[in-house]
């Protein structure tokens, strides 16, 4: 028998070896710009951010419109002119507006116009998908209804806005397959109602959140116990919708999903992108919508039924929130900026950045994940297909367990059976992955998990 020179067995391999290589459904891989981003942030910026802002004295939002250099104001006219001068450094890329809304309530016993200031960078393919960031504007001191004496808000919360505009600056001259909005609220210590003018803003511009990423308090690395730690930082979600029904609450409770909201598995995803892009700095996730009886700007996009977490620093120093600046037996009050830990603050920036530069440059989650297995040894799974993805990945772990733990890549395709794994016993859910490896957050089946406002149809028993 004739025997095949050993080149050309070689070059048979080889091309063997190619055509599975081509026909290997995209997987997540590493990513060179989202290491760059890891260390980009500046601490000169960040500190020139929070300076100014503190120096407008007081930015209650009660307080004074008319000034320019005092009051909140003088404050959202700065924003807005930052926001612009960083749009014209990037050739015009930012839509800056500044949606209005006047409310009266407990915190607010007139009329009073609540203004937002917002940047918008407006995604290359796929416009309509949003990812927004944000942090409250105004600030406050012992006294809620005190709009006149000095409130500096250096850490709550002149430290998420300037977060935001350093990844303005950061993310404006790169590439966003979605929309990226930047935005600094007011009104939040009145009432949350920055939050809820943004989020009204977005259902009527038919935005389709897939993250609100709300940075409040996010400056300080040494807590009121003593603590120091630099390299943790705590992200809320909550576990089951604001906005479920009666009947998608019953669902859930029978066949699960408490653990897995759309909040929840963005939380997961900014945990992962922490431990592969910020070695020395890890998310703390909290199974809570915000801390124990307190709140933020993410709940009235919760209300909305949009994906929202709260970022929070790891320890708080409660003498230097809502205090009047002062000093009583050795211990100094107030929000000042000598309580920013501006290394610190530079790693939140950036977690944040990678956050928003991942989930923008990812597809959409997948829609309609639906799922079933009752009475069988396997379990499948189905879900609609979305724009810009090349393949899915089929995710499950234990039930008990706060973050995935397996994963099968499955290709171009919206159906998959996965083979002697019992539906009873795992979590499931599925991922969409691009052609150059961005993955978008995971989607557990059902209402429960859905990313979309409206509810998708139940899923299969």
């Amino acid at each position: 028998m004739r025997r095949i020179p050993s080149v050309w067995c070689w070059l048979a391999v080889c091309a063997t070896t190619s055509i599975h290589a081509a026909e290997s459904p995209p997987v997540p891989r590493e990513q060179p710009a989202l290491h760059a981003l890891a260390t980009a942030p500046s601490e000169t910026e960040l500190r020139a951010t929070i300076t100014r802002l503190v120096g407008f004295g007081t930015r209650h939002t009660l307080s004074g419109t008319q000034s320019d250099s005092r009051g909140i104001g003088a404050a959202r006219r700065w924003v807005k002119a930052r926001f612009e001068a960083i749009s014209r450094d990037c050739g015009d890329c930012l839509d800056v507006v500044t949606p209005t809304q006047a409310f009266t309530g407990k915190r607010v016993p007139r009329p009073t116009e609540v203004m937002d200031v917002v940047a918008i960078k407006r995604g290359s393919t796929d416009p309509q998908r949003v990812i927004v960031i944000t942090g409250h504007l105004d600030s406050r001191v012992s006294d809620v209804m005190d709009s006149r004496s000095d409130a500096p808000g250096a850490n709550d919360d002149a430290s998420g806005v300037a977060a935001l505009i350093e990844a303005a600056r950061l993310l404006s001259k790169q590439d966003n397959r979605a929309t990226l909005v930047f935005a600094a609220l007011s009104g939040e210590e009145q009432g949350l109602y920055g939050g809820k003018v943004l989020a009204d803003y977005a259902v009527a511009q038919g935005w389709q959140v897939e993250a609100e990423l709300n940075n409040d308090i996010v400056g300080n690395s040494r807590g009121q116990n003593g603590v120091i730690d630099n390299t943790v930082v705590r992200v809320f979600s909550e576990g089951t919708k604001t906005n479920e029904t009666p009947a998608q609450a019953a669902y859930r409770r029978y066949h699960g999903g408490e653990v897995d909201s759309p909040s929840r598995n963005l939380a997961r995803t900014m945990a992962g992108l922490a431990d592969r892009y910020l070695p020395d700095f890890r998310v703390h996730m909290v199974y809570r919508t915000d801390r124990y009886g307190r709140g933020g700007d993410q709940v009235p996009f919760l209300e909305a039924g949009y994906p929202a977490v709260r970022v929070t620093e790891a320890h708080e120093d409660y003498t230097r929130q809502h205090q009047d600046l002062r000093t009583e037996q050795g211990v100094r009050y107030g929000d000042t900026i000598d309580g920013i830990d501006f290394r610190y603050l530079a790693r939140v920036t950036a977690l944040n950045a990678i956050t928003m530069a991942a989930l923008s440059r990812a597809p959409a989650p997948p829609g309609g994940v639906d799922i079933h297995g009752a009475l069988a040894t396997d379990t499948t799974l189905d879900w609609r297909k979305v724009p810009g993805a090349a393949g899915y990945r089929v995710h499950w772990r234990d039930t008990t367990a706060p973050q995935w733990q397996h994963a099968q890549a499955v290709g171009d395709v919206d159906h998959y059976v996965l083979r002697d794994v019992v539906i009873d016993d795992w979590f499931f859910g599925v991922s969409s992955v691009s052609a150059d490896g961005y993955e978008s957050p995971v989607v557990f089946p059902g209402d429960a998990g859905s990313f979309g406002r409206s509810p998708p149809v139940a899923a299969k028993p």
